[in-house]
C-alpha cells in the first residue's frame, strides 16, 4: 500500500502522516511507503516504513506527472490556496484550487489505476440563498472565489469517480480549531489565533463579536475522519462522493468560555476586540447550521465539546519549554 499526501507539509498533512505511521495500515493493507509532497520539503516523519519527501506544485502538470506513479494506491489531496489569499489573488486560487485538482485527476486518468482519492473541500461551498439548516441535499452556492474553486473540484471529483477513473471521496471541512503554529492567510485564521496565542501567553486580536457563530472541528478528529474516509467502500458513498465532515457550531464567546473552563481566566484577558471589516465581509457569508447525516451514518465523528478542542491542543500542540 503506497500512500501519497499532497499538502504533506501542512498542519493536517503532517498530523495525518504521523497517524498513518502509528497505525501502519490503511484500507486493510500494510502501508509499504508514504510520500509527502508540498511546495517546499515537508518535515520528516518517523515511521516503520519508508517516508519520501518531495516537492510538487500541483498547478504544474509536469510536476504532478512526475509525482504520481502507477504504484500509488491512496492519494490525499489536501493542498490549497486558502480563502483570503484566493479572494485577493484570483489567479493563484484558480491555478491551485481548480487547475491543480484537474491536473491530479488527469494524471490518475492517464495511469488507468483508479486510486482512492481523498479530497478536502470546504463548507465555503455553501452560502447565499441556501436555507438553514444545510443538509446533504442542499445545493452549492459559494460566495467567495475559494468556495467556488472548491465546488468545481467537487464536481470534477464526482465526474471522474462516475467514469471509474478514480475512487474519489470529498469532505467539506469545518473550520479546524485549535490549529497550532502561526496565523495563515485564511479568513478563518483568527478562529484559532484568539485561542492559541492566549494559551501560549501572547496577545491576540478578535475581529468579530462574541456572538459570532461558526462550525468547528479539532485537528485530531479531522485526521481520524480522513483515515476513516479513505477506508469507506465506494458502494457506501452513493452517487454524490462529497459530503460535509461532522463538526459542531459554537459562538466565539462559547469557545472563549471553554478555554477559560480548561485553562483558567488568564488567557481570555489577552484577547483584544477590534472589528476588521475585510475579514467580517468574508466570514459573514459563511454558513454554520449543518446536518451532516450522511457522514455520521458512515462513521465519521464530531468533537463532543469545545473543551475537548482546547484539551487536544494542550496535549498535542502546546509549545514546550
Amino acid at each position: 500500500m503506497k500512500v501519497l499526501i499532497i499538502g504533506g507539509g501542512g498542519l493536517i498533512g503532517q498530523k495525518l502522516a504521523k497517524a498513518l505511521a502509528a497505525r501502519g495500515r490503511l484500507r486493510g493493507d500494510v502501508i509499504s511507503s508514504l510520500v509527502l509532497t508540498d511546495l517546499v520539503d515537508p518535515a520528516p516523519v518517523d515511521a516503520p516504513f519508508p517516508v519520501e519527501k518531495r516537492r510538487c506544485d500541483i498547478a504544474d502538470r509536469a510536476s504532478v506527472d512526475a509525482l504520481i506513479d502507477a504504484d500509488t494506491d491512496v492519494i490525499y489531496l489536501l493542498a490549497a490556496v486558502v480563502s483570503a489569499h484566493a479572494e485577493e489573488d484570483l489567479d493563484a486560487g484558480l491555478n491551485t484550487n481548480m487547475l491543480g485538482v484537474l491536473n491530479v485527476l488527469e494524471r490518475c486518468r492517464s495511469l488507468g489505476t483508479k486510486p482512492v482519492l481523498v479530497f478536502t473541500s470546504s463548507i465555503a461551498v455553501y452560502g447565499g440563498e441556501v436555507p438553514d439548516p444545510i443538509t446533504d441535499h442542499s445545493f452549492l452556492n459559494p460566495q467567495t472565489s475559494y468556495g467556488a474553486q472548491k465546488a468545481i473540484g467537487e464536481l470534477l471529483l464526482n465526474d471522474y469517480s462516475r467514469r471509474g477513473l478514480v475512487d474519489g471521496r470529498g469532505f467539506r471541512l469545518p473550520t479546524i480549531s485549535v490549529r497550532p503554529g502561526k496565523p495563515n492567510r485564511a479568513a478563518s485564521s483568527f478562529m484559532s489565533s484568539i485561542l492559541r496565542e492566549p494559551l501560549n501567553g501572547q496577545e491576540a486580536v478578535c475581529p468579530v463579536g462574541r456572538d459570532f457563530p461558526h462550525y468547528y472541528l479539532s485537528p485530531r478528529r479531522c485526521v481520524e475522519n480522513l483515515i476513516r474516509g479513505a477506508e469507506l467502500e465506494a458502494e457506501a458513498l452513493g452517487q454524490n462522493r462529497c459530503m460535509v465532515m461532522p463538526g459542531r457550531t459554537w459562538t466565539i464567546g462559547q469557545m472563549i468560555d471553554a478555554m477559560t473552563a480548561v485553562a483558567g481566566p488568564a488567557p481570555a484577558k489577552l484577547i483584544r476586540w477590534e472589528e476588521q471589516p475585510d475579514i467580517l465581509r468574508i466570514v459573514s457569508g459563511w454558513r454554520y447550521a449543518f446536518e451532516p447525516k450522511k457522514a455520521l451514518a458512515l462513521g465519521l465523528e464530531a468533537d463532543e465539546s469545545f473543551e475537548d478542542n482546547i484539551r487536544y491542543y494542550l496535549e498535542d500542540d502546546l509549545p514546550r519549554g
